[in-house]
């Protein structure tokens, strides 16, 4: 590489090893390391009301659950309609284990980073478990499979006694070093755990990308039979990315269970599992800052069209619910322009920023 390692123009690579670097400047690590700095210490600064950070706290867990499919359906072209249930999966290990031991054990309240991880690993069998089809269905065949995957997942939860039949099963609060995380720093508290396994799991991902395991992943998508001749399993690593998908999934749907205290099954229905395939598609399938983009887009989007609501119903009659309907009229609009217009997603913009801005004042 060129000897100036904190500009990217006229930087050349002379090994696959330079390439695969994840930062390609000192510059770009620089920038990384300043961001999470601000992103850590904003709280402190600024005052934000227990709202606004439980809509940042639902981001985060999205971004996590996104991270997981986005491995599936954008590296390794599965389409996945039932990620919902796998992040269900991992609400259902904890409020399990809240069911069987009382939500107050220290299992629950003190060990609940141990929790978390029983939460993937359960995720990551399961997500093994749906995705054996894989090794004989593909494309659409094999997103109907995810499908089902989901109606039995909500008709389990929904009709035993275990689950409490749907509704939801509580947990108690997590206890951190300084003792018990109370009602006013709950979502701060979360906030940080959540920031931290981002930024891990988003250098995993980045990792992972780099190794044969994920070059493998995107191997299979592009064409399975050349794969297949190259001497990799196509089966095996299809069944590999869902347990992939399943233990970010179980994770996000653990962090989900102790943020909101519990578990019920209304947020893990079919449409949440849209709104996750939303998320990855408006970001941008194969990209990993589009697990990012998306669901922070999706649920900023979300807020807009609440304050749009309140604004439009205090002008038109009471009648109209304008929230209910503007919201999947919005929601479907954004997929389907992004589809037409930018089917790289959020991601592509932000390619087409940063190389400009790498390059200026140069063109190419």
């Amino acid at each position: 590489m060129a000897v100036n390692r904190w500009m990217a123009t006229g930087n050349f690579f002379t090994t696959y090893r330079e390439e695969q670097r994840i930062f390609q400047t000192h510059l770009d690590r620089v920038i990384f390391v300043m961001f999470l700095v601000a992103v850590f210490a904003w709280p402190l600064i600024f005052e934000v009301s227990n709202k606004y950070m439980l809509v940042i706290d639902n981001i985060l867990i999205a971004i996590i659950a996104v991270l997981g499919l986005n491995l599936l359906t954008g590296f390794a072209g599965l389409i996945s309609i039932g990620h919902a249930a796998f992040v269900g999966v991992g609400a259902y290990t904890v409020a399990s284990f809240s069911t069987v031991l009382g939500d107050s054990h220290v299992l629950i309240t003190y060990a609940w980073p141990l929790m978390l991880l029983i939460a993937g690993l359960v995720g990551a069998l399961v997500g093994a478990f749906v995705g054996l089809p894989a090794f004989r269905l593909k494309h659409l065949y094999l997103a109907i499979a995810t499908l089902s995957f989901q109606m039995i997942f909500l008709w389990i939860i929904n009709f035993s006694a275990f689950f409490n039949q749907g509704q939801t099963i509580f947990v108690g609060r997590a206890y951190w070093i300084t003792g018990k995380v109370g009602r006013d720093e709950h979502y701060f508290f979360w906030y940080y755990v959540l920031l931290f396994l981002v930024v891990v799991f988003g250098l995993a991902v980045r990792n992972i990308l780099r190794t044969r395991w994920g070059r493998c992943l995107v191997a299979v998508r592009d064409n399975d039979r050349a794969a297949d001749a190259m001497g990799m399993s196509p089966g095996l690593t299809k069944v590999y990315a869902f347990a992939l998908a399943g233990f970010f999934a179980g994770v996000a749907g653990g962090l989900h269970t102790y943020l909101y205290r519990g578990a019920g099954f209304e947020s893990f229905t079919l449409h949440h599992s849209i709104t996750y395939l939303a998320m990855a598609i408006v970001g941008g399938l194969g990209t990993l800052t589009g697990s990012f983009f998306g669901p922070t887009a999706i649920y900023l989007l979300d807020l807009q069209v609440e304050t749009l609501a309140e604004y439009a119903g205090s002008i038109f009659s009471g009648t109209m619910n304008l929230a209910t309907a503007l919201r999947p009229l919005t929601f479907g609009l954004v997929i389907v322009l992004f589809l037409m217009f930018e089917p790289r997603g959020i991601a592509n913009w932000w390619r087409i920023a940063r190389t400009y801005i790498k390059l200026w004042p140069f063109r190419y």
